[in-house]
């Protein structure tokens, strides 16, 4: 189990392999469908993003109302090819990683290989308890957007996966090969 702590290094990303489990702490983002959609509209128009993506992790998030007494509501992955369409740009702007759940897309790997990056799986259906690892929650942009504005989260060791490595090694296409060798080992 390796401890990571934001922002990411280009050192530290090239040193992340699929399949190897990490405790991320510090701080990410949350930004979600709604949120892509305005980070382009911005960029399109040469405005500043409302994040410096250097070294930075976006959560594809939008966490539940929050409870009394806790910094932030349940907060489970979102399904990442949702965002891939604006992923390669934003990973040429310097971001490093990103959590959510599922595979993505060939566009968005290559873009992780050509500007070094990771792509993080969380568990989904785990909400509640991934809240327990944020200490804190601030929106910083476009809090019209409710639970997809752009919120400024702490963790401290949010457990994850590295489903994509910046070598292109996809932790959901090998255990799917794995699988089907064993299942042919049966035979």
């Amino acid at each position: 189990m390796r401890h990571l702590t934001t922002p990411l290094s280009e050192e530290t990303v090239k040193s992340l392999h699929a399949g190897e489990h990490v405790l991320l702490s510090g701080t990410v983002y949350t930004a979600r469908d709604a949120a892509h959609l305005r980070m382009m509209d911005c960029l399109r128009r040469g405005e500043e993003l409302p994040i410096a993506l250097e070294g930075s992790v976006i959560y594809y998030a939008g966490p539940t109302p929050t409870p009394p007494g806790r910094p932030i509501g349940s907060i489970g992955p979102t399904t990442s090819t949702r965002m891939d369409a604006s992923t390669p740009t934003l990973l040429s702007l310097g971001l490093r990683g990103m959590i959510g759940k599922g595979m993505r897309s060939a566009e968005v790997m290559e873009a992780m290989q050509a500007h070094p990056a990771v792509y993080f799986a969380a568990v989904g259906g785990a909400a509640a308890l991934m809240a327990e690892c944020v200490t804190a929650c601030e929106v910083i942009a476009w809090d019209d957007l409710g639970p997809e504005s752009v919120k400024r989260l702490t963790l401290k060791e949010l457990p994850l996966v590295v489903a994509v490595d910046c070598y292109g090694q996809d932790a959901f296409a090998l255990g799917q090969a794995a699988y089907r060798e064993q299942q042919a080992g049966r035979a």
